[in-house]
């Protein structure tokens, strides 16, 4: 076996072992394990993968298109997020699989928001959020 194909082989390998056996919150810190979006590409429920330096979460089993992207396809990816973040930037949610949650707090503006409602995606300072000081 010439040596691309080891590394190939090596590659699949981490990325079974990987998918498999980290949780998370494990898997941001070792995002590089993970294998980039490709269209036309078969996704399983619960495979992740990188995109735009995000990761993401399939959600729904599917076979990739240029307009499924992770980051414009709500129904069929989620970001996985860093729990560790107590106030992570606010980002726009872009459907009901990834609204913010009763209580999540977020950062925007320079200020710290606790979301007032579950399945929140008004942004913080217009509705829905109580401002923590």
């Amino acid at each position: 076996m010439n040596i691309a194909n080891r590394a190939r082989a090596l590659r699949a390998t981490i990325e079974s072992l990987a998918e498999g056996h980290l949780e998370d919150s494990d898997a941001l810190l070792n995002s590089e394990l993970f294998p980039t979006w490709l269209e036309h590409t078969e996704y399983e429920v619960g495979r992740r993968v990188r995109y735009g330096g995000t990761l993401y979460k399939c959600l729904l089993a599917h076979t990739a298109q240029s307009t499924w992207a992770p980051d414009v396809s709500p129904s069929l990816w989620v970001r996985i997020d860093d729990p560790s973040e107590e106030w992570p930037e606010w980002v726009q949610p872009t459907g009901a699989t990834d609204a913010y949650a009763l209580g999540a707090k977020v950062s925007h503006n320079g200020l710290h928001w606790s979301s007032d409602y579950d399945n929140n995606t008004w942004e913080p300072g217009v509705f829905g959020w109580s401002e923590v000081s």
